[in-house]
């Protein structure tokens, strides 16, 4: 794949480097306008990471020139448009464009992600719960009606813009949790375990903020409908994933943790069975900015061309 153009909102007409010194004699680029109406021209594919609601007017004039979408934001990845407006305040600009579009998690959409032209990558939290979850609801292991999922996440998923909120003092020596019960990513998350179990369900989730740069943390509770020894749970994870080559299963020995996956694709796994409460703990650990977002996005766009899943992306951890 080659790069050939990029966008900006606030960065128009400058090199790519000036918001992104990082890059300096690495990639080199002036930024132009997206709502061009050259801008399709020569694209074979474009990777969307706009604000809610920006992002289906702009897909939708691609996909009419023939330039595959992958979505970063939300705008495709409800398939209800009611729960859309609800959760977004927004009445959904195409509409039309969600049958054309897949909920872009390569372990559980790879075939429909080959075929489509529209990806609604998903969000970070969504990402670590319901890869955390997906083998125990596929097997119907589980209870439907009590399943609490707990999210520690770097301040990175907060964007760039500063808030009270993500400001130093504020953030330093602090956790927080926040827009409890009301979150823009349960929706999400309810539409794809809903799926995988068959019936409409409901979640706990609740988000909280950290004082590090990147990564998320969940850990998950669920009723177990029987019981189990951790080395069978491990080999239902194992089964359930064998073709997915960024899930790692860990162990009750050897938790997941963020600074196994700062800055690699890979997802690791750990289920736990507590027989003294019936329960299974379910610890699942991303980096969100890349499974969560960027690395997934390159995964999924390997699958729509035809190339190996882990072309661009077979990068450890960075560590310590």
């Amino acid at each position: 794949m080659e790069i050939k153009k990029a966008a900006s909102r606030s960065n128009a007409g400058n090199d790519v480097t000036l918001v992104h010194p990082q890059l300096a004699k690495l990639f080199s680029i002036v930024e132009g306008d997206i709502d061009d109406d050259n801008f399709a021209q020569g694209l074979d594919v474009a990777f969307l990471a706009l604000p809610h609601g920006k992002s289906a007017p702009l897909a939708k004039k691609l996909y009419g020139k023939g330039v595959k979408v992958i979505d970063l934001g939300a705008d495709f990845r409800l398939k209800n448009l009611e729960e859309y407006k609800y959760w977004y305040e927004l009445e959904h600009e195409c509409p039309e464009l969600l049958a054309e579009s897949v909920y872009g998690l390569p372990e559980i959409y790879k075939e429909e992600i080959k075929k489509k032209s529209i990806i609604a990558n998903p969000g970070c939290y969504p990402t670590s719960a319901i890869l955390g979850l997906a083998p125990l609801l596929a097997n119907k292991l589980i209870a439907l009606d009590n399943i609490v999922i707990d999210s520690k996440s770097g301040v990175s998923g907060a964007g760039k813009t500063l808030t009270q909120q993500t400001h130093y003092p504020e953030l330093n020596e602090n956790l927080q949790a926040y827009k409890v019960a009301s979150h823009r990513h349960t929706p999400e998350i309810e539409q794809e375990l809903s799926l995988l179990g068959g019936t409409k369900l409901q979640i706990n989730f609740t988000p909280h903020l950290i004082p590090m740069n990147r990564g998320i943390l969940s850990t998950i509770y669920v009723k177990s409908l029987k019981s189990f020894t951790n080395k069978e749970l491990e080999e239902i994870y194992t089964e359930y994933y064998k073709d997915c080559p960024f899930i790692r299963i860990r162990d009750k020995n050897h938790l997941p943790q963020t600074k196994w996956v700062q800055g690699s694709n890979f997802c690791d796994i750990a289920p736990i069975y507590d027989p003294r409460t019936g329960k299974i703990i379910v610890i699942s650990a991303i980096d969100n900015l890349v499974k969560g977002a960027a690395g997934q996005a390159i995964q999924n766009m390997n699958l729509m061309f035809g190339l190996d899943e882990t072309t661009g992306l077979k990068y450890g951890a960075i560590f310590p």
